[in-house]
């Protein structure tokens, strides 16, 4: 391999240039997308996501912000510290203790196994996570995250393409998230 070319590989790895961008997009069925992008080349990350956007039947467009709020959210585990499991009950009064605004079961993807996840406002999201810290739960993960305001229900058609938007989109290396309003 020639040395220019390792030069220029390392010259790209280097993501202290690297700049953050939020795109917005209107997918199938008329489904809002956001989508944060870590780039060092703005120019080719709008035109990659522009094109896997219209390749999958979405498109640019203003407005999709709109449809977000923008929250703190804590990821926690489904057992406390006593290995003991958290019924969302519980977890509705630890959330109202801890002043958080909602919370949710879910499940972690590459170990198949439950968390809660808890919303609250951006400015609380350090003290909130410290309180259910203190209540006994184990948090895994803290983030800022865009919440949907309101979700679209899809015809099974437009479902199986917003699937493949979002695969695709995943699959792009400097997309780092996704956030869909679809129900």
């Amino acid at each position: 391999m020639p040395k220019a070319s390792i030069e220029a590989a390392i010259k790209g790895g280097d993501k202290g240039k690297s700049s953050y961008l939020l795109y917005e997009a209107r997918g199938p069925g008329g489904s809002a997308l956001l989508i944060e992008v870590l780039t060092d080349n703005a120019k080719r990350a709008y035109q990659d996501i522009r094109l896997i956007l219209s390749r999958n039947g979405a498109q640019m467009s203003d407005g999709a912000r709109h449809s977000f709020d923008k929250k703190g959210v804590i990821t926690v585990s489904g057992q406390d510290h006593q290995q003991r499991p958290v019924a969302l009950e519980q977890a509705l009064e630890l959330a109202i203790e801890a002043g958080a605004q909602d919370v949710w079961e879910d499940e972690e993807e590459e170990e198949e196994r439950a968390v809660l996840k808890f919303v609250c406002e951006v400015p609380s999201l350090h003290q909130v996570r410290e309180k259910l810290d203190s209540l006994g739960l184990r948090s895994l993960s803290t983030a800022l995250e865009f919440i949907p305001n309101a979700r679209v229900r899809l015809s099974d058609e437009e479902m199986e393409r917003a699937s493949q938007l979002l695969a695709t989109l995943g699959d792009c290396q400097e997309v780092i998230r996704v956030s869909d309003n679809i129900e």
